[in-house]
Formats: C-alpha cells, structure tokens, sequence
C-alpha cells in the first residue's frame, strides 16, 4: 500500500499522533512539576542551633572514594528523564498504528461512496449509495448525492422525451414536404397551377416548421436563465400583447376584458414578452366562437398576480398537468401551426423568474392560468411604480 495514494489518511493519523503525543508531553511535564513540587514541601526545615561542624573522617576510612552528594542528584535526574523519554517514543508509535487504523475507519465509507459514484454513468444514474447505518453526517451526504442522482435521472428521463418528440415534430413536416415535392414530378400531366399550389402548401410548411424552431429556441434559452433584471410593467406588457392579438380574436368573435393594476417587477422583458404571448395564444386559439379571454393584474400578500381565464371546452384537472408537458396538445393535429410548447414555455419562463405557475379547469369550460411573480421590497413598498 502507498502512503501517497492515501493523502487524507495519511494527514488524519499523523494528526492524530500530533495530538497524542502533545497530550502525553504535557501530563509528563505536569506529573514532574507536581513531584517536584510535592518533594520540595515534605523537605524538613533543619534547626541551626543544633548543627556542628562534621567531625573528620577516620583514618583509613574510604571517605575520598565516595561520590558527593550534588552527583548522585544529578545522576538520579537524569536516570528520571530517560524512562519517560522512551515511554513518550512508545506512545508516539502506537498513536501512529491507531491512527492509521482510524483514519481508515473514519473514511471508509467515503471510498466507498466514491467507488460507487465511479461506476454509476448516464446508463445507470438509477442507481443509489443506499449508504446504511444510523444517520450521520456522511450518511447525510450520502443521501444528499442520491438526491441530486434522482433529479438527474428525472432530468435525463425528460431530455431523452423531448428530443424524441422534437423529432417525432420535425419529421412529420419533412414527410410532407417530400411528398409534395414528389406529387408533381411523377404526375406527366402536372402543369403550372400544381407546381403553384405545392409551393404555397411547402411555404405554410416551412413556416411552422420555423415557428417550431424558435419557440425551440426560446424553450432552451429559457431554461438557461434569463439575462440582466429590468424594471417592467407587467400591465403594460399585457396591454400591448393584447393589441397585437386584437385582430386574431375579432377573427375569431372573441371577447377581451381586461383588469389592469401598474405593477412593476424585475425581470427580463423578452422573455415576460414571449410568456404572455404564449398564455394569450393558448386562451384565443383553445376557445370556443364567441367565447371570452379575461386577463387580470394585481397584487396579493408581496406578489404580482397574472391571471389569464378563457372559455373552451370542458377540460378534467388530470389533463391540466400534462398541458405544460413539451409536445402536448388537446387534439394532435399538425396542421394548425400549434406544436405543443407554449405551455411548457411559459414554465420555463416562470422557473426562471423565480415565480409559480398554476393551472385549474373552469366548471363550464376553459382554463384558469395564474402566475405569480416575486416582487423586490422597494417595489412593494411604492406605489405601483419603481
């Protein structure tokens, strides 16, 4: 085993003896300071009166030979040093076997998340840790990593869905364009209205196709975030996306009303500009002859309220989910230049404003959208304007 391909664990037990052997260092300085101390106090204060000059020595006595007193102090010391000495060298070795072991406990379910982490790919992100045990602060994360596998699996799972939709779109229009194309060529009797007419049916085509690939686009960009925060009139927006819409709901004997409050949020104008085109084509185009498009702005508990209603055919509430699914529609036609994103738009466009979209089925008929959008503090607290 390498010590170099264990970086943490190697840091953790040399901590780890660090500590120890600093501990054992200190109780060996206290233990010596208190027996000096304690020896110092049981010392007997000698009597002056009493002490007399030492009397000599005998002759023949081997007085000379014995050491003094000061030396078998010293020695003695000495002596008394080197025994904790070595018991501080033991401890430092057995605090660095220990910590090893440890330290490789501590981490041991770490290098096991990571294995697993390892062997996990986009073809197998159902997989979890699952890491057992009573919870812990890596059981923490662990569940925390199985979290973000969920929602990533749950991301993967609804990329591959639209893709597949998006190209399911795409090769309805190219089917038909080849089999306009096609039509003249192998009719000998084809003459020049027949050309003229195919090419008209190939424009209408290609312009839903393009519309398809914007609104594509607009998903996607919208999904990414939005740009740089502006102050915006969410009325005012309303205001003039129902003036471009004017003609097509007179087209279609509709009837527009409106309850408009200034109100000012922070957001970013194109893509607010693109959400309420969306919400007001959905309310027009699923509508019935006659019908009604109410489209209302004010405030509730901090927030501005959009709410957009139409009438329409009776929809059940487990249709209005799905409604904001990519490539959903009531009715599967590919004919009338819907493709199925403007709900999911709209969505993305809230996500990423940082408000909530919600969606209820009238009793008689339509639908009731509400978008609530965040408001800054300097906001609620004026009037209406910024």
């Amino acid at each position: 085993m390498r010590l170099a391909d264990h970086p943490l664990r190697l840091r953790l037990t040399l901590l780890y003896c660090l500590v120890s052997v600093m501990s054992s260092a200190v109780l060996l300085v206290i233990m010596w300071a208190l027996a000096e101390s304690l020896s110092g106090d049981l010392l007997p204060v000698p009597d002056l009166s009493e002490l007399t000059a030492p009397s000599p020595p005998p002759p023949g006595d081997d007085a000379d030979l014995l050491p003094p007193p000061a030396l078998d102090a010293v020695g003695s010391s000495d002596d008394g040093l080197v025994q904790p000495l070595i018991a501080l060298a033991i401890m430092a070795l057995i605090s660095l076997f220990l910590g090893w072991l440890i330290a490789g406990r501590v981490l041991r379910p770490v290098l096991t998340m990571t294995e697993r982490l390892r062997q996990i790919s986009e073809r197998n992100v159902h997989e979890r840790l699952a890491l057992p045990g009573r919870r812990t602060e890596l059981k923490d994360l662990a569940d925390t990593v199985d979290g973000l596998l969920g929602r990533l699996g749950t991301a993967l799972d609804a990329h591959k869905v639209f893709v597949a939709n998006a190209a399911h779109e795409m090769r309805t229009p190219l089917t038909v364009e080849r089999a306009l194309l096609e039509e003249p060529l192998i009719d000998p009797e084809a003459d020049l209205e027949s050309f003229r007419s195919s090419f008209e049916r190939l424009l209408v085509i290609s312009d839903q196709r393009a519309q398809l690939l914007e609104s594509l686009l607009i998903l996607s960009s919208s999904e990414q975030g939005r740009g740089a925060d502006e102050l915006v009139d969410i009325a005012d927006l309303v205001q003039l996306t129902l003036r471009e819409r004017a003609p097509e709901a007179q087209r279609r004997g509709i009837h527009m009303e409106t309850s408009l409050r200034p109100t000012w949020i922070p957001g970013d104008p194109v893509l607010l500009g693109r959400l309420l085109v969306n919400l007001c084509d959905n309310a027009i185009h699923h509508n019935v002859p006659g019908g009604t498009v109410e489209v209302s702005v004010h405030r509730k508990i901090g927030r501005a309220v959009l709410t957009v209603t139409n009438t329409g055919e009776v929809i059940s509430a487990g249709q209005v989910d799905g409604l904001f699914e990519s490539f959903q529609r009531l009715h599967r036609t590919t004919d009338d230049g819907h493709h199925g994103l403007g709900l999911s738009i709209v969505r993305a466009i809230v996500r990423a404003h940082g408000a909530t979209v919600t969606a209820r089925p009238r009793p008689d008929g339509g639908l009731v959208v509400e978008v609530a959008f965040p408001m800054t503090e300097a906001v609620r607290a004026g009037a209406g304007t910024p």
